[in-house]
């Protein structure tokens, strides 16, 4: 028998594989960067209802699945949430063949702050004083850049702001990862078919056309969509959610290092300063959290 110990530890491994595995995206998105994004987006569609389907077929999940297909209103709320998850992962994969991982980074460190201030538009939940310094601090953040910079990091706050509203809708629907994500891939897999049967029909097609490893990493999108969202989903339900919340920030920890150390992307004073701010209000939003849990469990 686990004890409480061995079980938090199997959760902050599996934590770990996937936002490990997250972080290290863009080496793979940057190795298919000579297919267009709406090409490798129609492949990360199609593979990962593959990867999924056998999934659920060998864990036994299959019954699951069903059930939740004659639900109606479940399926309308997946499809809104399959468009905004399948934007964000379009705008993420032409930003890391453009060179803006950097900035994908970034999105990925303010979306705890955006979900923080959807939950108390939406949701209604009241926000600490703490939790206020640090949203005001990313939006100084962001408003550095606009105003000294001359430019608003438009790729950081669409990942941030479309991810955000993917999780709140997915907070909202009442169904486990593995069917929900397979739901939203297969009620897009038709729109990522036809654009790939137009592509062919174009000889615009980069799969089995360029060369073998470009088409083995098209499939590969498959597993590299599902498996960290399995690591993910195992990983959270044995951690608490400060745990996990302070896990989170390895995945675009990892991202931010990949961009100056392996791709070189400029990091000058100004893009400095923006995430200092941002990390500013990361660290006092996650401290506030962890003391609070602290104080409202002794």
């Amino acid at each position: 028998m686990r004890t409480d110990t061995q079980e938090q530890n199997r959760g902050i491994l599996f934590a770990l594989s996937a936002y490990g595995m997250w972080g290290l995206f863009p080496i793979y998105f940057k190795s298919v960067a000579s297919v267009s994004p709406f090409e490798v987006l129609s492949h990360r569609i199609i593979w990962s209802v593959v990867f999924l389907t056998l999934f659920i077929i060998i864990s036994g999940r299959w019954q699951e699945l069903i059930h939740n297909f004659r639900q109606k209103r479940l399926i309308a709320s997946l499809t809104v949430s399959a468009i905004l998850v399948s934007l964000n992962w379009l705008v993420f994969i032409w930003a890391v063949g453009q060179g803006r991982i950097l900035e994908t980074s970034l999105g990925y460190f303010i979306n705890p702050l955006i979900s923080l201030l959807l939950g108390m538009i939406f949701l209604g939940e009241r926000l600490r004083k703490a939790q206020w310094i640090a949203i005001l601090l990313a939006v100084a953040g962001v408003g550095y850049q606009l105003v000294l910079v001359g430019s608003l990091p438009w790729v950081a706050l669409f990942l941030a702001c479309s991810f955000g509203f993917y999780g709140l809708l997915r907070k909202r629907i009442v169904v486990d990862p593995f069917s929900g994500l397979l739901i939203e891939t297969l009620l897009l897999s038709p729109f990522a078919l036809l654009y790939l049967f137009w592509l062919n029909q174009q000889n615009q097609l980069a799969f089995l056309s360029e060369s073998i490893e470009i088409s083995l990493l098209l499939v590969a999108a498959g597993i590299i969509t599902s498996l960290p969202l399995i690591c993910f989903a195992v990983g959270a339900r044995r951690l608490t959610l400060t745990l996990n919340g302070l896990l989170q920030y390895t995945a675009p920890s990892i991202a931010f290092i990949l961009a100056v150390v392996v791709y070189h992307e400029p990091l000058d004073s100004n893009r400095l300063v923006t995430f200092a701010l941002i990390w500013s209000g990361l660290i006092l939003f996650t401290a506030e959290g962890i003391w609070r849990n602290k104080a409202t469990s002794s």
